[in-house]
This record gives structure tokens, C-alpha cells and sequence, in this order.
């Protein structure tokens, strides 16, 4: 049987190794490497899918299955068809596994071997994921591409710790495999575990590599360590991924991390960043951030960024936004919103670009020096 997804490998950067590629899925191609907004909650926040496709030119967006599986419950979401019904999305979809969630939730949850008890941040109510609990609950959203149930160490933690919860990642993959029944409509991804040890990452790699799914992520990195840990781990992992296959960076959404990804051979990343900071009032342009609430906006006339094709630069001023943002009313976010998507899914653009023309360490360059002014 074909696999749901499967990866084309169209060039490699001379420079760097960098991969440009596209990925089939059951709703559509998707051009990598690719920055992927995030729907936690069946929505990218105040976007409507033809704003994400009209004006984000976004190709693929993620959900969240644990904010999902407790409202408004994963039963109801197949009911409508599934997620691409529900939200009316036509493009392809990735629904996480939960884990990040759930062992974010600290003192709300216990873990065990057969799966984690939790304790719903919602109302308190208690709830228990297994491997096999989360894929049926991804079954039921329909996305494309599922992600195995994890377990996602906090920064730091011990070696042994580490190798404890990295061996229990790969039991819990192998279970998912086997309760995984919609092979053909949705591909199942294994995440590479074993937090800052890299003994412990290529264990993980290897073991995972050994259940041939259909491609893989790394996990448990950008989690709060300094850069340089995060580079290393990124660096050395990466290529211990099968190079037919998807590669995914889990959390990531900076330009410098998307960028650097990029570089390492990775072909898929996210964050909710760019809206996250939409809603604090701060744009992402070539020119570096923009805190567009501090006064001195309030009688600039220009946009947000001079070279950005959006519709937010399009039409409105730095000085209007400012105001909106100042009122608290929901159009300075969205405008924000679609800014930030829309500089992230460009700048992936022209990453493509410039791999296709074996010129990214000079491009990244360049970015650099205006972005960060170094």
C-alpha cells in the first residue's frame, strides 16, 4: 500500500545541504522547507481559512490534539466530517500528539508506563492518554499527518532521566504503529527524543528509523536552553534522519532557528510566535521587529514594512495599527496577525529560492545584518 505522504527531494543547497523538496499529502503538495502556522484550537487565531490562503499563502497548518480531544472533543470534530470539514480547510492539516501539552502541565499530570493522567486546565477534570487513546483521537480529527504520543523532558534533566523517558518515547511509538489503522488516508510520524545527550539522540533515531514510518521529527529541543545547546543537538541529529523522508523541527518560529533549521536539512517547522506576539503588539520585518505600540509610531504614515507584500502593508499605516493595538480592538491583532504569517511564510519562500540557486549561506547573511542589525 502507498504510503499517505510521501517526500520529493528536488535539490540540495551546494552551499549547505539544505533540502528543497515537496511533500505529497492526501490534500495537496506542500513546497518545503516550510514554515507552518498553528491552529491549536481548529483556528489559526483571528484568521479565516481564506485569509490564511489568500493572504498568508499558507500551505499547511497544525492543530493541537490535546486543546481538541477536551473541547470540543475529538467524537464531535469526525462527526463533522473531520477536521478539514470542520474548519473548512482544504489544504493539509497536522495534528500533534498532545505529549508537549500534557507534560507542560506539571503538577496536573503522572506518568506512567501504559500512558499519562492529567488533569484538564480547562475545569480539573481527570483524563488519561495512552499511545493507543491518541490515535484514535487523531483517527477521529483526520489530519494528514499524525504525530506518535511522546513523552517531552523538561530543560534540564539527568541522563538518566533522559534515557528513561527517551526508551519510553520509542514503546509508545511502537504502540501507536500498531494501533495506527488509517495508513492510507494519514501518515504517522515517529519524534526523535533523548533531550541534550547525544548518545541518547542517535539511540532514539535509530530505533525509530527501525519502525519505517513515514517520516519523523525531533522533539524536546527549543525548549528553553541557549542557542548554542539547541545548534548542536540540531546539528548533530538532522542528519541522522532518513533523507527519503519528511524532516520535521518541532517549536520553532524565530527567523534566525527557521533559518538555521533550514541549514541543519530540515524540511517542516512551526510556532505559534508569529501570533502569539501579533496579539502583544510586535511585527517581524526585514528591517528587524517592530514594536508598533510604543509611541514613537504614532504619527508614522508608512506600513508596517516597506518591502512586504501583504495586505496589512498594502493598506494601513503604522500609526493606525498603533491606535488599534493602543484600543485593544481585534482588527490591530488580526492585521498584525496576517503581517507576521505572511513575513514567515515569505521569508520560507525565498529560503526556497535561494537553496534552488545554492545561495543561502549569503543570503542568510544578508538577513541577518538587517534583521538583527549585526
Amino acid at each position: 500500500m502507498k504510503p499517505a505522504v510521501t517526500y520529493e527531494l528536488l535539490h540540495e543547497c551546494k552551499q549547505t545541504g539544505a533540502r528543497r523538496g515537496i511533500i505529497h499529502t492526501p490534500h495537496g503538495d506542500i513546497q518545503t522547507p516550510i514554515f507552518m502556522p498553528v491552529g491549536t484550537q481548529a483556528t489559526v487565531k483571528s484568521m479565516t481559512p481564506e485569509e490564511l490562503k489568500e493572504m498568508v499563502k499558507a500551505q499547511i497548518i497544525l492543530s493541537n490534539t490535546y486543546h481538541l480531544y477536551l473541547r470540543p472533543g475529538s467524537k464531535l470534530v469526525r462527526e463533522a466530517g473531520g477536521l478539514h470539514k470542520f474548519m473548512k480547510w482544504d489544504r493539509p492539516i497536522l495534528t500533534d500528539s498532545g505529549g508537549f501539552q500534557v507534560f507542560s502541565l506539571g503538577d496536573l499530570r503522572t506518568i506512567h508506563e501504559e500512558g499519562v493522567e492529567f488533569k484538564s486546565h480547562l475545569d480539573g477534570s481527570k483524563h488519561f492518554f495512552s499511545p493507543e487513546g491518541v490515535m484514535e483521537i487523531e483517527e477521529d480529527l483526520g489530519a494528514d499527518i499524525i504525530m506518535a504520543f511522546d513523552e517531552c523532558c523538561p530543560y534540564p534533566s539527568t541522563y538518566e532521566y533522559t534515557k528513561q523517558s527517551m526508551e519510553r518515547t520509542t514503546r509508545w511509538a511502537i504502540r501507536c504503529k500498531n494501533a495506527h489503522t488509517t495508513t492510507d488516508k494519514q501518515a504517522l510520524f515517529g519524534i526523535i527524543q533523548g533531550g541534550f545527550f547525544k548518545d541518547l539522540r542517535k539511540q532514539s533515531a535509530e530505533d525509530l528509523i527501525n519502525l519505517d514510518l513515514p517520516g519523523y521529527a525531533i522533539g524536546g529541543i527549543s525548549v528553553g536552553e541557549p542557542k548554542e545547546e539547541f545548534l548542536d543537538i540540531l546539528r548533530y541529529t538532522t542528519p541522522l534522519m532518513p533523507k527519503e523522508k519528511p524532516r520535521y523541527l518541532m517549536g520553532v518560529g524565530t527567523p534566525d532557528y527557521l533559518i538555521e533549521a533550514t541549514i541543519a536539512g530540515i524540511d517542516m517547522c512551526d510556532c505559534v510566535l508569529p501570533t502569539r506576539i501579533a496579539r502583544n503588539g510586535t511585527a517581524m520585518t526585514w528591517n528587524g521587529k517592530v514594536v508598533v505600540r510604543n509611541a514613537t509610531y504614532e504619527r508614522d504614515w508608512g506600513p508596517l514594512d516597506p518591502e512586504c507584500d501583504c495586505y496589512t502593508c498594502k493598506n494601513y499605516s503604522r500609526a493606525y495599527i498603533r491606535h488599534l493595538v493602543k484600543a485593544n480592538e481585534i482588527l490591530g491583532v488580526r492585521l498584525l496577525s496576517i503581517h507576521n504569517l505572511r513575513f514567515l511564510t515569505k521569508l520560507m519562500e525565498r529560503v526556497r529560492i535561494e537553496i534552488e540557486n545554492d545561495n543561502l549561506l549569503n543570503f542568510r547573511e544578508k538577513f541577518y545584518n538587517k534583521y538583527y542589525k549585526m
